[in-house]
């Protein structure tokens, strides 16, 4: 079964778990199979061209250049054969590398794109409990950098690897083809490579771990700085900030550096092999050359071979840092896609087709932190078409009543029941699609004013433009060149605030929904925009549940009941009026609304 978004299957990322991480990459490359076959396939094509080279060498000195046997004509003519197949060897060599350049990178950007669709999709489908411990800095650079050092695995190193590996098996062959004596001193060098290989695999991913580790501590503290900057300016924080931020860079810089220095002594002993191993050849080959046992094209092919062995040698040292960095990366994915902090989702999610809208808590107990709950024994009722309004200090509960819900999170204890429905029986989709939620800061997304209201709904035009003469809207939006083609938003012109909250209002009765959840909508509402949303507020009321949080007092006398609260309990409740007069924690909260409207 296909993912709505058809890019990977639904029990895929349940699969994960269970498998090493290769084998974990080589699912996510298994839909693209076709590719790496036919990148493998060419990679004979290109590695053999490469190998005959130094073999035509040999035979244009050996069998031509230095041979006087053969009349002039004749050697004139097999040089020139020779070298019509060496071009000819060259140009093949080149279309195959250029033809394998253009799979690898088709294969490896439809598989990036695939992972981050993967990644991104899981990220929505995550309670809000991960995102409270993951800072969105950090989310984002598994997004975006650790996503690229997987492309840069798939597309230039995989196949590379595959290359290089059958190019020093070729050249092995031909050595000892050639001359097993001199292969045989030249193998000796061997184990000191795979040791020196292996001592830098273990170092080297250790040091990416560590680099991707901080990049994403720096990230995430760019993020959280600079969408807070005012605030930064505000409360003269600047040079706080900059010592915290040097210290990550700082950091960040020194693990940087012992990278580079596994890297300084890496490379340098490669070369080093490289050169004790032309050295043993130029003694051991050129003694047998003086000695009759070996020839000039003999020497020359052998020199060439060893050049390219030890190419790969060090391709496969650099692509290898490649490979440390992605492995680094791909366990900071998989792990992400491990995480299972989701709502559980019943086995048979209900959507019922009607309902009057009543809402209950039982004895609910809930906290953040499981330790410090905000809500106890947490009892309440809502009557359907009752608007009932929730006042009280910051941190007594009232948000985390909203987000409780709209299930956003569940209960540690105590049930919340939707017209007698658990809240947990229900789609969580239908149950978010029946609770409209109007919050202080209204996004945006970059579109049309028509896409902003719509989102997922249909209406007709004659239906759309009744929404905006009751959410107050129309006024505005006739007066705009383009109407309701306007762009707002990221590449667009900007709304007030006063005119985003209208737009919720509008977004509320496009959608329908049996319950609508003001909370704190109008509190940063300009005099000028207050009459028109009370006009919007009282469209959008009409015939649902309704509950407020909110800090003006036109809007909480508007209310059938009010709630009271202090500490996540209940300390009063009843009408405007009963409580008006009432000596209690309304009437003194009264006095504060009532100061702040004057003020």
């Amino acid at each position: 079964m296909r993912d709505n978004y058809g890019y990977f299957e639904e029990d895929q990322l349940g699969k994960f778990g269970d498998l090493s991480l290769w084998r974990r990459i080589v699912l996510l490359g298994r839909p693209y199979w076709l590719g790496a076959v036919l990148a493998v396939l060419l990679s004979f094509v290109v590695v053999g061209c490469g190998l005959s080279l130094p073999y035509i060498i040999r035979l244009a000195v050996d069998d031509f250049i230095l041979n006087p046997t053969p009349p002039q004509a004749v050697r004139f003519e097999g040089l020139n054969r020779l070298a019509l197949a060496f071009c000819a060897l060259m140009l093949f060599e080149f279309f195959g590398n250029f033809v394998q350049v253009l799979i690898l990178e088709w294969t490896g950007q439809r598989i990036m794109h695939r992972m981050r669709q993967m990644m991104f999709v899981h990220l929505l489908r995550l309670d809000l409990k991960f995102f409270h411990r993951n800072p969105a800095g950090r989310l984002v650079t598994r997004l975006t950098n650790d996503i690229q050092n997987m492309h840069e695995m798939f597309t230039s190193v995989i196949v590379t690897l595959f290359n290089d590996g059958v190019k020093l098996l070729g050249i092995l062959g031909i050595l000892f083809w050639m001359n097993w004596r001199l292969a045989m001193g030249i193998c000796l060098l061997l184990p000191l490579m795979v040791g020196n290989t292996l001592w830098f695999s273990r170092l080297a991913r250790d040091a990416f771990r560590q680099i991707r580790t901080h990049l994403a501590q720096i990230n995430s503290f760019l993020q959280e700085s600079l969408s807070g900057v005012s605030l930064i300016q505000l409360f003269l924080r600047e040079h706080s900030i900059q010592e915290k931020f040097f210290l990550l860079n700082q950091t960040f810089f020194a693990k940087a550096l012992y990278q580079i220095r596994v890297f300084a002594v890496f490379m340098p002993l490669i070369e080093l092999m490289n050169a004790i191993a032309v050295g043993t050849i130029l003694w051991y080959g050129g003694s047998q050359v003086m000695g009759g046992k070996m020839t000039i094209g003999m020497l020359v092919a052998f020199l060439s071979y060893m050049r390219l062995f030890f190419q790969p040698m060090r391709e496969l040292s650099q692509k290898y840092s490649i490979v440390q960095s992605a492995l680094a990366s791909a366990e900071r994915i998989f792990q992400l896609l491990d995480s299972k902090e989701t709502l559980p989702l019943a086995p048979s999610p209900l959507r019922p087709l009607s309902g009057k809208g009543e809402i209950e808590f039982r004895e609910v107990r809930f906290g953040y932190e499981p330790e410090h709950p905000v809500l106890d024994h947490f009892s309440l009722k809502i009557r359907p078409g009752q608007t009932l309004a929730i006042v009280g200090a910051t941190g007594s509960g009232k948000t985390t009543i909203i987000n409780l819900l709209e299930r956003f999170y569940d209960p540690d204890a105590g049930e919340i029941l939707l017209d007698g429905i658990d809240l947990r029986a229900l789609d969580p989709d239908w149950l978010r699609s029946q609770v409209g939620l109007v919050m202080q800061d209204v996004f945006l997304l970059p579109g049309t004013i028509r896409d902003n209201i719509l989102l997922d709904t249909e209406k007709t035009d004659e239906a759309l433009w009744d929404i905006l003469e009751k959410s107050q809207l129309s006024r505005f939006v006739r007066r705009l060149p383009e109407g309701l083609a306007t762009r707002v938003g990221e590449g667009g012109m900007d709304l007030s605030a006063g005119q985003r909250q209208l737009l919720a209002f509008a977004r509320v009765l496009a959608r329908e929904p049996r319950i609508l959840v003001l909370d704190e909508a109008t509190a940063s509402v300009d005099p000028e925009s207050e009459m028109l949303t009370e006009q919007a507020i009282a469209a959008t009321f009409a015939g649902r549940t309704n509950i407020v949080i909110a800090h003006r007092l036109s809007t909480i006398r508007r209310a059938d009941h009010i709630l009271v609260m202090a500490g996540g309990k209940i300390i009063e409740q009843g009408s405007h009026a009963a409580l008006a007069v009432a000596d209690g924690a309304y009437r003194r909260l009264l006095t504060i609304f009532s100061a702040g409207a004057g003020g």
